[in-house]
């Protein structure tokens, strides 16, 4: 959430930041924004004033009985009274107020970074990167969701069968990859300094609110209503949530975390042969890196990221490339977007297999998440995550690119997680 003292202080900074996203009447929104809090700060100044006169009458009455004046005690208490209901009334105008100028920043995207590309979509997207000779096929190669048939080990139809689709049931050697790849993603995480979390499958609405995803992307989240709670999007939310509501020490930082958990997004509206086989799933596992990091130093962390992710996809021996989102395709949270796409040789086409963003003090505000500085103030902390790595198109990627006549070689990294090197 954008805070509302940048929003005064930076507003036509704000509107051209909001204007690259492409975000609608940007200049109105802001506007409109400004007008609540100014009728906010107002009504608070009302009633201050209105709480200091009850509290300078509540002293002056004690004093006027004591003197015997009581014709000017009993005129004072009747000021009271009406000074009582005053403050309700500005209490409860206060309260609404607060909660319409809530409401209408959580409307509000990020401001992204100076840096971000200009642009609608991904056709503008910025590939700043690339890492790989693309593969060259047989003629007789197949695409991954022909291959796991043909090998017998992940089964589209049976886990709609017992679910829907989108949920595919993994089985044979493909059910030890995916266990490989997991215990691979999170032994190169503790490596590098991360500290592995196990965190819950479900969230309550605040955890949703504090990481962005509410309300933002309420229509894309499985809700248990009896329950209110929400399965989870991406580890990010369970995980950034730890340190909701927390002041961290300054030695303390950064915070480094990963977690492996399973993914529910609804993917309401996606169609096509674009999310056939892995390449769009509603539940698919991912093993996720967060940072918790000081302003000066969150660029440099994102940067660290960006090059642990590229160690695992040169690990896995895929072709990759990592692209710079434009301002009208980034997340609604993020300041700045790196995804990374691998090549799936089959299909002839790069499938995104992870976001490494940061997003500033937008979550941290949200959150309240804050650190004490050398001057033992308060300040903001920023927030970082990053897909490392997301399951499914890696694995399609895996099995597309390295198919042979006698089976899928399987890269040298993964083979003392799975105790094979070939599916056949």
């Amino acid at each position: 959430m954008l805070q509302i003292s940048f929003l005064r202080q930076h507003t036509e900074k704000a509107i051209a930041g909001l204007n690259k996203r492409h975000f609608p009447n940007a200049a109105q929104v802001i506007s409109e924004v400004l007008a609540i809090d100014d009728e906010r700060r107002h009504t608070q100044a009302e009633l201050d004033k209105a709480n200091a006169r009850l509290n300078a009458l509540s002293k002056e009455i004690g004093i006027l009985i004591k003197a015997g004046k009581h014709q000017e005690a009993e005129t004072a208490k009747a000021e009271t009274l009406e000074l009582k209901t005053t403050s309700k009334h500005l209490s409860d105008k206060l309260a609404a107020l607060e909660e319409e100028l809530t409401r209408k920043l959580y409307t509000i995207p990020n401001i992204p970074h100076e840096s971000v590309p200009d642009g609608r979509s991904a056709q503008d997207n910025e590939v700043v990167f690339q890492h790989g000779s693309l593969p060259t096929l047989d003629s007789n190669a197949l695409p991954h969701w022909d291959l796991v048939k043909k090998y017998d080990i992940i089964d589209f139809e049976l886990g709609n069968k017992i679910t829907g689709a989108g949920f595919p049931v993994y089985k044979n050697k493909g059910a030890k990859l995916q266990r490989a790849l997991m215990n691979f993603f999170l032994d190169r995480a503790t490596q590098a300094g991360y500290v592995e979390i196990q965190p819950p499958s479900l969230v309550n609405e605040a955890s949703g609110y504090g990481t962005g995803q509410l309300p933002d992307k309420d229509g894309q989240m499985y809700y248990i209503a009896a329950d209110g709670l929400y399965l989870i999007p991406t580890a990010e939310v369970p995980i950034t949530n730890l340190y909701r509501d927390m002041i961290l020490r300054k030695e303390d930082l950064p915070i480094k975390n990963v977690g492996f958990t399973p993914c529910f997004r609804r993917e309401a509206g996606s169609w096509g042969a674009h999310v056939r086989g892995l390449n769009r799933l509603h539940q698919f596992e991912k093993v996720e890196i967060v940072q918790i990091q000081t302003p000066d130093k969150s660029y440099e962390a994102l940067q660290e990221m960006c090059q642990y992710v590229k160690s695992l996809l040169i690990d896995l021996e895929l072709p990759f490339r990592m692209v710079k989102l434009c301002g009208g395709d980034m997340g609604f949270t993020a300041a700045l977007t790196y995804d990374f796409e691998v090549y799936a040789a089959a299909q002839q086409r790069w499938l995104e297999v992870s976001s490494v963003s940061n997003f500033e003090t937008f979550q941290a505000t949200r959150l309240k998440l804050r650190y004490r500085d050398e001057n033992n103030k308060t300040q903001l902390l920023h927030t970082l995550n990053g897909s490392a790595l997301a399951f499914p198109r890696v694995v399609a990627a895996l099995l597309e690119n390295h198919q042979t006549s006698q089976g899928i070689r399987l890269p040298k990294v993964l083979v003392p997680y799975t105790g094979f090197d070939v599916i056949d």
